[in-house]
């Protein structure tokens, strides 16, 4: 057993995590994972160290000969799974496949709400051909087509990568050189996943730019068609968005980094709790606000363009509120 996996296996033992192995070694973590990944050896000092904090042998530490069970429980070798580099390739490549189809799926849903406003627009520039509810089913009856294939494609995706759901639930550590070759990896991804949130960033920036053009020229189905632009665009910012954060996401997990340290993993989010609750939210008030509108003046589209602005915020305050538990 090499030095790499005695680390790991004697840290897990000990319960602690990197960035608490780190502070008590006078270390960042990033020096803790390139010793678990095998990608440095620690000082001589820093063994001494080592061996003090878990009471084992500079031998033991050192050579490779030293069977690990003898100062290790065997419940922990056996309990921690071991990803192997194959596992590690599989999972990257069913990622990056399913970020493509994810960043689609998302995109259909963004698209599904269009006919509703188009077909409500139509109405009222058409001097009402069909009435406003034939054309509410109608727009209903289009998201939902539109919507099935999404979510189909949502449950398709997850069931491909449904035997690595380990990765974010239970303790796992990877086979000696597969930490290194996801950083390479990772470092090689990272200019293109830079360049992908730019591009998704400004596209939701310059999006409402649509509706500012909307309201210079006045014309009711005109905004509509410019709503439905401003939509588009931001779909279009949103797949690049996910497309970058699933492919970084799956390495990041694999090296237990970002959001996916061992702490982290533990902790249910807030905000992955609140974002389905606040767009069902919104979405029930989108369609209460239909059915009570009897008069057809309903500015309910306004519902998703002001939901959207509010929801950068809405995470944030969800942050802030884990921040403030974890202090």
């Amino acid at each position: 057993m090499i030095l790499a996996d005695k680390l790991i296996q004697l840290r897990k033992k000990s319960g602690m995590s990197q960035e608490e192995l780190a502070e008590k070694m006078n270390v960042s973590r990033q020096a803790v994972s390139k010793w678990e990944g095998a990608q440095s050896i620690p000082d001589l000092d820093k063994i001494l160290q080592l061996s003090e904090l878990y009471g084992v042998t500079t031998d033991y530490l050192l050579k490779d000969s030293v069977v690990a069970e003898e100062f290790v429980g065997k419940d922990i070798a056996e309990n921690v799974r071991k990803v192997t580099l194959e596992e590690a390739n599989e999972y990257l490549a069913l990622r990056k496949t399913a970020s493509v189809r994810i960043a689609i799926a998302t995109f259909l849903c963004i698209l599904s709400v269009i006919p509703l406003f188009v077909l409500g627009g139509l109405t009222a520039l058409l001097d009402k051909p069909i009435s406003e509810n034939t054309a509410g089913g109608l727009g209903m009856i289009i998201m939902l087509v539109i919507v099935a294939p999404a979510v189909g494609i949502y449950i398709y995706t997850g069931s491909q990568s449904a035997k690595y759901k380990f990765l974010e639930k239970e303790p796992f550590e990877t086979e000696y050189g597969v930490s290194g070759v996801v950083k390479e990896r990772q470092k090689a991804f990272h200019n293109t996943y830079v360049k992908c949130n730019i591009i998704g960033t400004c596209l939701c920036v310059l999006s409402p730019a649509a509706l500012f053009a909307a309201a210079i020229n006045g014309s009711g189905f005109f905004a509509v068609v410019m709503l439905s632009v401003m939509m588009l665009i931001a779909g279009i910012g949103v797949m690049f968005f996910i497309v970058a954060g699933v492919r970084n996401g799956s390495m990041d997990k694999l090296l237990k980094s970002g959001e996916f340290t061992e702490s982290v993993k533990k902790k249910k989010h807030i905000k992955n709790i609140i974002s389905p609750i606040y767009w069902s939210i919104v979405v029930a008030a989108y369609l209460l606000w239909l059915f009570l509108d009897k008069e057809g003046n309903s500015l309910s589209w306004v519902i998703f363009p002001v939901a959207g602005v509010l929801f950068p915020a809405v995470l944030e305050i969800c942050s802030l509120i884990e921040r403030r538990n974890k202090g």
